[in-house]
């Protein structure tokens, strides 16, 4: 079951995550040679013995997601990972049934502040994800790390305009939030840029996405795992979490994850860059319209 904490407090941890894969050789499996992940009921149990003993560690600079059905977990290191923490991980993993196979990420696994539209706030740079109502009232959805801490937002760094406060943020263990329009000469179109939006659907594996942010503008790509964790460091773990291999940078975060017209996640953060690619981490829309009961328009 999910880690939640709902809070207001300042947090550092304030960005868009960013990565790109260099899949380095680093399997490991309960044998030394590749274990046959088994099936059923002992998948399952495999799959989240493996996931547990990998968050036990509580290593900063990781990444994991179980596959239930085959018994397989995937765990991205980045760039920060040492050879004692690499070691660690095998040892926890070495011993147990099914498959664990390491992959290396370019770069640092961040949070970086620096869907859309640039949001500016005391300190801190993000972009605004979706708009959402809940009736008459309207918000726009962003990052939980951008919104924690930060009681009022402004559409430009000069702060001169208001948009309105945040209404509530979740983050570690979940990471979104969402910002009251206060400011009846502010817009709050039901759209991602050019793009019409008309609801919110569900990621899948190989679904062709496309996010946005106020640094780095429109990227593509595909979703390449579901359901991941990631340590940022720092007690900052978020569970669930979309991966795909489209870049971002700092000032991206909270921005949209959508595929056609359907917004499907709010940007948590990544690794590598713009230039030499990335991979990213989005929290799923859903539980965000569930949580402050708010539908996309």
């Amino acid at each position: 079951m999910r880690a939640r904490r709902t809070t207001v407090r300042h947090s550092r941890l304030i960005a868009a995550v960013l990565s790109m894969f260099t899949m380095a050789a680093l399997a490991v499996s309960g044998t030394g040679a590749a274990a046959t992940p088994g099936s059923g009921t002992a998948s399952v149990a495999a799959a989240d013995r493996a996931a547990s003993a990998v968050a036990s560690l509580g290593i900063a600079g990781t990444a994991w997601t179980a596959d239930r059905r085959t018994g397989a977990v995937r765990v991205f290191v980045d760039a920060t990972v040492g050879d004692a923490d690499l070691a660690a991980l095998r040892h926890a993993t070495g011993r147990l049934p099914g498959t664990v196979v390491l992959e290396r990420l370019d770069g640092r696994l961040r949070t970086l502040v620096s869907g859309g539209d640039g949001i500016h706030a005391s300190g801190r740079r993000c972009s605004a994800g979706v708009n959402v109502r809940a009736g008459s009232t309207y918000y726009f959805v962003t990052a939980g790390h951008c919104a924690d801490g930060a009681p009022t937002w402004y559409t430009s760094s000069a702060m001169t305009t208001v948009i309105g406060p945040t209404g509530g943020s979740s983050f570690p263990g979940n990471d979104f939030g969402v910002v009251r329009y206060a400011n009846p000469a502010v817009p709050h179109p039901g759209t991602v840029g050019t793009v019409d939006v008309t609801g919110a659907g569900t990621a899948f594996v190989g679904q062709s996405v496309c996010r946005r942010g106020a640094t780095t503008g429109v990227r593509c790509g595909v979703v390449t795992a579901l359901n991941v964790t990631v340590n940022y460091g720092s007690g900052a773990t978020v569970h669930g979490l979309i991966q795909t291999n489209i870049c971002a940078e700092p000032g991206d975060s909270g921005g949209p994850l959508y595929a056609g017209d359907k917004v499907i996640g709010i940007l948590s953060g990544g690794s590598g860059n713009c230039t030499t690619g990335g991979t990213s981490y989005y929290q799923p829309i859903q539980e965000v319209l569930n949580t402050y009961g708010v539908s996309v328009y």
